[in-house]
């Protein structure tokens, strides 16, 4: 499932996003006043626990308590409450410090953040980069990588590259490891099952395999494993290959 971020009235969206909008006018009653926070606040609960599929605006309601009709008077619509709740997310990043000359432990430390917060909230993962958000935050998660590649002295269009490269390969990880945690969940079948199942049967298939494919082999018997098994590495030893390559393409070296 893949939703494309925006889709709402562009001057609203960023008067919300950058707060800017007026508040509303609350009523007085029994219930005590609703906000643009406390919705987007539910809305992401919504999303964590049941996934994008379940997001509506009556399931935001029903979080809070309220109708879907009542919501409207602080969120237009599903289309812009889904670019407050990315930006929102990307807030989680924590703020660094800029102009550190180790720019490679800033990258990484960067590119960390970003994975734990996709995995957070795997929702995100549905969003479609085609069109940003513009939020602050979307932007101070750019400002940040940007900052912290500056000491690598890459000319603009190699630090474009380089900026294209590193925050897909998060994104394309986090990806692949969302969907191997929730594999089990889903089918019922352990990773350990289902990779032996399978393990035990191609051997039988394939004695040959090794001269087959004597590649494959060798990655394996080096010390790779499946997806699921070899997260913290895939996410490493991927990392530095990227990081490697930029450093070939530092000014000065």
């Amino acid at each position: 499932m893949t939703v494309y971020a925006g889709q709402g009235d562009a001057r609203r969206t960023l008067d919300l996003l950058w707060g800017a909008a007026p508040a509303p006018a609350v009523r007085s009653g029994p219930k005590p006043a609703l906000s643009v926070e406390a919705i987007v606040s539910a809305a992401m609960e919504v999303a964590d626990v049941r996934g994008m599929a379940a997001l509506s605006m009556r399931a935001v309601g029903e979080r809070l308590g309220r109708t879907a009709m009542a919501l409207y008077t602080y969120v237009p619509g599903k289309d812009e409450l889904l670019d407050l709740m990315h930006d929102r997310a990307l807030a989680e990043l924590p703020s660094r410090e800029g102009g550190s000359e180790d720019w490679r432990s800033a990258v990484t430390t960067w590119s960390e953040d970003l994975y734990e917060c996709y995995l957070r909230h795997p929702w995100m993962l549905q969003v479609s980069q085609a069109r940003p958000v513009l939020g602050p935050a979307e932007l101070g998660a750019m400002e940040g990588l940007l900052s912290a590649l500056a000491p690598a002295g890459l000319e603009p269009r190699r630090l474009r590259g380089a900026v294209a490269a590193l925050w897909q390969f998060v994104r394309g990880l986090a990806a692949a490891t969302a969907d191997a945690r929730g594999a089990a969940a889903a089918t019922g079948v352990s990773d350990e099952a289902w990779w032996g199942a399978r393990s035990a049967r191609l051997a039988e298939l394939a004695p040959d395999l090794p001269q087959r494919f004597p590649q494959f082999v060798a990655m394996q018997a080096g010390g790779a494993s499946d997806p699921s098994a070899g997260e913290p590495d895939a996410f490493s030893s991927g990392l530095a290959v990227l990081l490697d390559g930029i450093a070939v393409s530092c000014t000065g070296t």
